[in-house]
């Protein structure tokens, strides 16, 4: 099957320009229904910064009505995408820069539906003194802390110091009389259940304790989710985002009630990073072709470029992963290198010149190293969409 797959990809590409960032629509489209069908009839928000291009971004709202808004990963990328014509745009990570709280101001009044997250009276006063001077209301969504903090573990992320009810209503009782932000949603992002694994591969003990660890989580973080809108609710807040999950935690969040939508946006492209997943498994529909440039010896090539390393704690699992031709694999002392890539090739015919194809760790960060996505669908290419970079665009 992937070699069939090798020879599909292969004619395709032979002979064009590398490397080159690839989307496989049918693959795409498959993985979105798959995504649909657990999200269980939950609008779903598109986590922008797993996608990174405003084409396809517009292409999947226009063709999904279950896809609604995005999540966006800084102010400037989110005025970004309203300055494209997109709007319904929830800020994912908090800042306190003015100019671009000033952006968002201007935006708001013009009419777009803009939301940031904070966390902390701080936040909201450097906001509420810029909307202010702009004479607007700016909308607001607490973060909520969805890890599970055990001794000598914190079973999540870092992320908001908003880790219980008390400190919830503590934040909303010290912003409530300010007059130029309103709290319009919540976020809870379960990362110990969207982001980490647990089907990892030569550690089943390692497994055993994640998935027992999640087991145990989710109902612990849909207590808290709960008892956070409720108390909000009693307190006359009309919360229009409730929001909640990840692509690993679709099902697990589409049962939560006090959901009204989930973010996801990795599962669409299904990077490697995914791979690893007991209840679900998704086609791999993104993939960056190099170039084989030399035969160093025997079944060992060379490729131009390659060293798209992801984030997050160092580790093999942040490199590329060789995927077509089947059987190639990155050598132990070079690994994937910035200008090129020594592979080896069990089996085949490999010619100069050839493209083989690799998988990005995560999804959205190879987007920064690619000006535009060639996307193909039924054997044909079917157009070349830029990528934020193309656009000229850099955010972190």
């Amino acid at each position: 099957m992937n070699e069939n797959k090798y020879t599909h990809y292969l004619k395709l590409f032979r002979g064009k320009r590398l490397p080159a960032l690839v989307l496989d629509y049918d693959l795409l489209q498959d993985n979105i229904k798959s995504i649909i069908k657990r999200a269980d009839g939950k609008k779903i928000r598109l986590a922008s910064k797993s996608i990174r291009s405003v084409p396809i971004l517009k292409r999947l709202l226009a063709d999904h009505p279950e896809f609604e808004g995005m999540l966006c990963f800084s102010m400037e990328e989110a005025t970004f995408l309203a300055e494209k014509g997109l709007d319904n745009l929830l800020v994912a990570y908090p800042s306190v820069q003015a100019d671009a709280i000033d952006r968002v101001c201007d935006l708001t009044k013009d009419g777009k539906f803009i939301t940031l997250m904070v966390d902390s009276s701080q936040q909201v006063k450097a906001i509420q003194d810029r909307a202010v001077l702009k004479n607007t209301v700016v909308n607001l969504c607490f973060d909520i802390d969805m890890s599970m903090h055990l001794p000598g573990l914190n079973f999540g992320v870092y992320r908001s110091p908003l880790r219980s009810l008390d400190k919830v209503l503590e934040l909303f009782d010290k912003i409530k009389d300010f007059e130029n932000v309103k709290v319009v949603g919540i976020m809870g992002y379960e990362a110990q259940i969207a982001g980490l694994g647990d089907k990892i591969p030569g550690n089943p003990l390692k497994a055993f304790i994640v998935r027992l660890l999640k087991k145990i989580s989710v109902p612990r973080l849909r207590k808290l989710r709960k008892q956070v809108v409720d108390s909000l609710t009693e307190r006359g807040v009309s919360l229009s985002i409730v929001n909640g999950g990840g692509t690993g935690s679709l099902v697990s969040t589409s049962k939560d009630s006090s959901v009204n939508e989930i973010a996801m946006g990795s599962g669409l492209f299904s990077p490697t990073q995914f791979d690893h997943y007991q209840g679900f498994k998704f086609n791999p529909a993104m993939f960056f072709a190099l170039e084989v440039t030399r035969n160093s010896e025997g079944r060992i090539f060379t490729a131009n470029g390659g060293g798209y390393i992801a984030s997050g704690p160092v580790g093999k699992e942040k490199l590329p992963t060789p995927y077509l031709p089947e059987g190639m694999s990155l050598t132990a002392n070079e690994g994937a290198g910035e200008v090129q890539t020594p592979i080896h090739i069990p089996k085949g015919d490999i010619k100069i010149g050839d493209p083989v194809f690799f998988r990005h760790s995560k999804a959205g960060e190879v987007c920064e190293r690619f000006n535009e996505i060639t996307l193909i669908s039924q054997g044909q290419v079917m157009e070349q969409v830029l990528t934020y970079r193309g656009e000229g665009k850099c955010f972190f």
